[in-house]
Order: structure tokens, then sequence, then C-alpha cells
């Protein structure tokens, strides 16, 4: 395999696009990024990012290499510059405005509120703007395109190997229900283990995991919870797993994934879920209500409504041949509409119309 680290080249003459990541902690941004760019490299595009917190195998440009950016690239009379943060637009609009550097500036929103002001003189700057979802591109003022995330087929899909069964997990029922991400108010945790303590009493066959990091300001709603589940006498049916070393065999061993977010930005967990052949009850936040096929592929349900899940989850509970069928559904549904390279694809044309038409 060929080196990507470009950091040291001496020529940045071959790199038409930047793809910025000014934030080292993982987040659904820096897991989009983590994704699409081998499936951009494998386009074609040569690609390089920009900042901390990415794989050692994508390929990089050190800071040190940015007044580099001064010489057009081989192929065009310019760079695309793809940022998804505030900061990163800022870079971008003092790279071309002020030193007048020969870039284009793309911007990815995925955010479900209305931006500031500040956030909306940086967009109005900017010389292409995508939107993950028609409801991020509802609070933007300027022409945008939207285009959905997509989802590695490769990386998600159903289950191969006993390993990726309910049987494998050494824990008690037939059917596994699953909620993942970080244990927090924001992502409805609470909502989740508030519906498991009401119904699985009902449903001996079914046991919930919860994975998850918990951060330190988050501790006291995670205790909580634990006491919750503790004082139910659910301890051995409601795990909190923690932050696991890989989740993807964890979705294929669940029959039914929940994804209970107040609110979210766009939201892949639903789609990863779905392309491991697992249906989805799901808040409308962020983009899941654009994901899901309501009755062939799960369930959307209000933001916030604890009572309205509960009674959503119930019904797969209680019919589990019906949520295997969705699951079916779903695996059919992701890979037709959600597959990673209609994204790139999609992604690559904004790119070409920026540089000039064709490559």
């Amino acid at each position: 395999m060929r080196d990507r680290d470009v950091s040291h080249s001496s020529d940045l003459s071959e790199i038409e696009v930047i793809a910025t990541n000014f934030k080292r902690r993982l987040s659904g941004v820096t897991s989009t990024i983590v994704q699409l760019i081998p499936k951009q490299l494998e386009l074609g595009w040569h690609i390089a990012t920009l900042g901390p917190g990415l794989p050692e195998d994508l390929p990089k440009l050190g800071w040190a290499r940015i007044p580099g950016l001064w010489v057009k690239p081989r192929r065009h009379r310019v760079r695309v510059w793809h940022a998804r943060r505030n900061n990163e637009m800022l870079v971008g609009l003092l790279l071309r405005s002020v030193l007048r550097m020969p870039l284009k500036l793309v911007f990815t929103s995925a955010a479900q509120r209305r931006h500031t002001a500040y956030t909306r003189w940086l967009i109005r700057r900017m010389d292409a703007v995508i939107a993950t979802s028609t409801r991020s591109g509802s609070f933007l003022q300027v022409p945008h395109t939207v285009i959905q995330h997509g989802i590695d087929l490769n990386m998600f899909h159903p289950p191969e190997v006993p390993h990726d069964r309910m049987a494998a997990t050494g824990l008690p029922g037939t059917y596994l229900i699953a909620c993942f991400g970080r244990v927090r108010h924001q992502k409805g945790t609470d909502l989740f283990v508030k519906a498991m303590i009401e119904l699985l009493p009902r449903y001996p066959d079914w046991t919930a995991v919860i994975c998850g990091r918990v951060t330190a300001e988050h501790r006291g709603f995670a205790d909580e919870l634990v006491k919750m589940v503790a004082a139910a006498s659910l301890n051995d049916r409601i795990r909190f797993l923690g932050e696991v070393d890989d989740i993807r065999p964890w979705y294929r061993r669940a029959t039914l994934y929940v994804a209970p977010s107040r609110n979210e930005g766009f939201g892949l967990t639903p789609l990863e879920a779905m392309a491991s052949r697992t249906a989805v009850v799901a808040s409308d936040a962020g983009a899941y209500a654009e994901l899901i096929v309501p009755g062939e592929t799960g369930a959307v349900v209000p933001a916030g409504d604890g009572e309205t899940l509960t009674k959503a989850i119930a019904f797969y509970l209680a019919n589990p041949e019906e949520a295997l069928s969705q699951g079916e559904n779903a695996v059919r549904h992701v890979r037709s509409e959600f597959a990673l390279e209609k994204e790139a694809t999609a992604i690559g044309d904004i790119y070409r119309q920026l540089l000039g038409g064709a490559r």
C-alpha cells in the first residue's frame, strides 16, 4: 500500500481537497470524516486531512505545510477547503480572503437549530454549503445542497459468524435490545432505561444493553440510572457496558435498537443498526425521521416523549418476529439509499463544480 502521509512531502501539487478536523476528541463529525475519506480516495480524489484526532492511516497535511497552499495544485487553479465546524470555516476564510491562497470553501452543516449571527456570517462567505438533512437545510439562509450521510456497508453488515449472535454475549434471554452513545440527558439514556424498567418484567425473553462513555460532568446522571435499575431488581437484564472496543458486533447481536435522543446533529447510529439487520425505534431528533421508514424498518416518536417511546418499543418486544422482519427490510433500505459511496459521489460533484469542471 502506498504511503498516504503527505505531511513530509516536498510537493503538494497533487492535493485537490483539504478535509479539516479541528477537534481532538471523537465526535459524530469526526466519525463521518473517518468513514468518508477512504471512500473518497477510492473514487480518485487527492485529499488530505488537517487537524488532530484522526487515524494514522489517513493522509495528513501538517500545519507547517500551510504556506505551500499558495502554490496552485497541478490539475486546477484552486483547492477545496472542506470545513464542518466554525473554527474550520474561519481558518479557511483567513487563508482565502486575507492571505489570498487559491482556495474554494465548502461547509457541511448538520445543525438542527437556528445558527448564531457569527455562524451565519461565516456561512455566507462559503463557496458551497452542504446540509446533511432536509431539516438541517431548513435552518440555512443560503443556497445549499442536501447530501445525507452514508454508511460503510463493509463495516456494518448483518450477522455472519457465531460471535455476531446474541448467544455469544452470555446474557440472559433470547433477544437483545440496545441503546448506544454517550450516557447523558441529551442522548435520552434515561428515557430508554425507564422504558426498560417498565417493559422487561413483562417480556422475559429480552435483555437490554447500554454502551457508551460516561464523562465526568455526567457521572451523577449515569449513577442515578444505575440506582434506578438496581431498585427495580433488573441488574441482570439491563446492563451498562460502558465503552466497548468494537461496537459493530453489538449492533449485529441486537434484534431492536433504540435511539432516544432529545436533540442530535445528524445521528448515524440508526443507519449503523439498520445496516446490521436491526430494526430501529428512534426519536425525531436530528435526521432520524429521514432515515427510518415507519412500519417497515422501525418507528419514529417525538423527541423527549418517554410514554410514546415506551409504547413503540413495547410493540416489538411483544412481536419479536416483526422486529426480525423489519430488520431484513432495514438492510435493503440502507443499501439502496444510504451507501457511503452515494454520499462520497454527491460530495465529489460539489468539489468538481468548484474546481472548474472535469478532472
